[in-house]
């Protein structure tokens, strides 16, 4: 609990309409997107600039008060619940666009600033920020950093970690560093940019970031191709990849995953597929007109029992649309949705959507399955009902299973939701106790008294959800 000298001192720093400590309002923030995890805030906190955030943190530090950045509450792997209470800090004062530099091809922005608008004035000039996380338009930029999001298109693009060229970050001491800036060259010692991005809050705050653009495409093309058998869908996008193209988009969805997007969408998605592979190619006309062809031919070559291309900008775009909007429609079917994360090399696609339906009808839960399968980022989304205790059980040992067999695979326990408090358990499956312990050595070092996200990333037991607190 914050004292009442200490809430005192928080208003001194950004105004008494910046500070918050009604039942009602810590409600709001007691949770994020992430299913069976509530915890309340002792109050949010909403600095104006950099250096209020800079005496908001010394502050907490130092009277050891948690300390849980948070953009628009998107997170899924319980990121930014506070677990222990303490503030929330939110940036919507630290909203907008510093900077569009066209000669370096840079753009500058604080954390607040929502992902779709930044999209939509960069293209209003003629340039491109290619990650585009399905949230983006709710989501903010200081979150698509600490979560090192990615998007439809990282298959040929990357993810936000490969755009992040500079930051101006708050350390949890209260001293304030900027890394990286406008540069296409720089190893001036440890990189602390790539460090940062990714790490979920537990190291520092992010009040500034510089983001790499790139020239806007010339054109681009989108097509469908439809599947009675799950396993050629998967097996396809290794031929595809084997291939040498490299798609912008290449997004695999299950057939009730496909019969929920449509009854949402209405778009005339063909629900009687067994599964459907989107696949986008931009560039040059040439080239995305030649790659979209003989991605047809492999299509068909590998059992897909019919290939549509978009007509024109307006369906391609429905598409893309459509496959954005399959959590919010899978949300509907059930009371409780739970979107997991799990990410294998693109060869072993194929073999991770056969046991994630063999997993599933073991432990008879509800999974649909879709996700980015060019990258090997699949989304099995459990439908089911936190209020049976019996079903949860089930639900629970289904995903150690998907997880160890991702693991076994070659891959990992999450490709961009991050490890939050959800995913803390399972860290040791893909880093082992020794990387575990790295990990926690460059935290100590930040952050020596924990005010940082605490219990995010490292598990302090095996507990998988956690029970609501109303601390």
């Amino acid at each position: 609990m914050l004292t009442e000298q200490i809430k005192q001192d928080l208003i001194n720093i950004v105004g008494k309409q910046n500070v918050a400590a009604s039942k009602a309002s810590q409600l709001v923030y007691s949770f994020d997107a992430t299913p069976q995890f509530q915890s309340m805030p002792d109050a949010i906190v909403s600095p104006r600039n950099t250096s209020e955030v800079a005496e908001v943190v010394k502050l907490c530090n130092q009277h050891n008060i948690p300390i849980v950045p948070r953009g628009s509450g998107t997170n899924l792997s319980a990121g930014t619940t506070p677990l222990q209470g303490g503030i929330v800090l939110l940036f919507k004062h630290l909203d907008q666009i510093l900077e569009i530099d066209e000669e370096n091809l840079t753009i500058t922005v604080q954390p607040g600033v929502n992902t779709l608008e930044m999209t939509q004035v960069v293209e209003a000039n003629g340039l491109f920020y290619p990650p585009d996380p399905s949230s983006m338009k709710i989501s903010q930029i200081g979150g698509n950093i600490n979560e090192n999001s990615g998007g439809l298109r990282g298959l040929k693009y990357g993810v936000t970690r490969d755009y992040v060229i500079g930051l101006e970050i708050v350390l949890p001491n209260g001293d304030i560093i900027e890394t990286g800036g406008k540069l296409a060259k720089d190893v001036a010692g440890y990189d602390l940019t790539r460090l940062f991005v990714g790490s979920e809050g537990t190291l520092g705050i992010i009040t500034k970031a510089t983001l790499k653009l790139i020239p806007m495409p010339e054109t681009k093309k989108t097509m469908l191709a439809l599947y009675e058998d799950m396993d050629a869908a998967a097996e396809t996008v290794s031929k595809i990849i084997a291939n040498r193209i490299i798609p912008t988009t290449l997004e695999f969805l299950d057939q009730p995953t496909l019969e929920v997007v449509e009854d949402f969408s209405k778009i005339g998605l063909p629900t009687d597929a067994k599964a459907v592979l989107l696949i986008e190619q931009d560039g040059d006309a040439q080239t995305v007109d030649k790659d979209i062809d003989k991605i047809v031919d492999i299509c068909k070559a590998n059992q897909a029992v019919d290939v549509q291309v978009a007509r024109s900008n307006e369906e391609a775009e429905a598409l893309t649309t459509a496959r954005r909007s399959a959590l919010s429609a899978l949300a509907r079917l059930r009371p409780t949705t739970i979107l997991e994360d799990a990410t294998v090399p693109r060869s072993e696609i194929a073999k991770m959507v056969k046991a994630i339906n063999e997993i599933a009808e073991r432990n008879q839960v509800d999974i649909c399955t879709f996700g980015h399968a060019g990258d090997g980022n699949l989304h099995p989304t459990c439908l089911t009902d936190v209020r049976d205790k019996e079903e949860m059980e089930r639900v629970e040992k289904a995903l150690d299973e998907i997880f160890a067999k991702a693991v076994e695979l070659g891959g990992t326990i999450t490709g961009e939701h991050g490890v939050g408090a959800m995913k803390s358990p399972y860290l040791h499956l893909k880093l082992g106790e020794e990387g575990i312990a790295a990990m926690s050595t460059i935290k100590d070092a930040f952050d020596p008294n924990q005010i940082m996200n605490p219990g995010k990333i490292f598990a302090k037991s095996n507990r998988k959800r956690v029970v609501v607190s109303q601390t």
